[in-house]
């Protein structure tokens, strides 16, 4: 396991130091904690991102993510992210 030193503003130190007794938790772990959901929710903006410009395909989104189809599915939904191609709809329309 690597170790990460960083330098922050008082104010931010102030708010970990609160945010460490109402979790009741340590430095390490909270800092740790935080990183981790920081990264996660990093990892889903990125994926809706490319998502959305038409980078990768929606599987590939899911998967970066690190979420079930399913979920990245309703997430996709909440941001109002349009991830089949109106052409491709259209087309299946026409089919039918």
């Amino acid at each position: 396991m690597g170790t990460i030193s960083a330098r922050v503003p008082d104010e931010l130190e102030a708010e970990l130091e609160t945010y460490l007794e109402d979790e009741n938790l340590d430095r390490s772990t909270a800092v740790r904690k935080l990183l981790t959901e920081g990264l996660d929710e990093w990892r889903r903006e990125q994926a809706l991102e490319r998502l959305a410009n038409g980078k990768i395909s929606f599987s590939k989104a899911a998967e970066m993510a690190g979420m079930s189809v399913w979920d990245f599915a309703q997430l996709a939904k909440e941001r109002d992210i349009t991830w089949v191609d109106d052409d491709h709809v259209d087309g299946d329309l026409e089919a039918l």
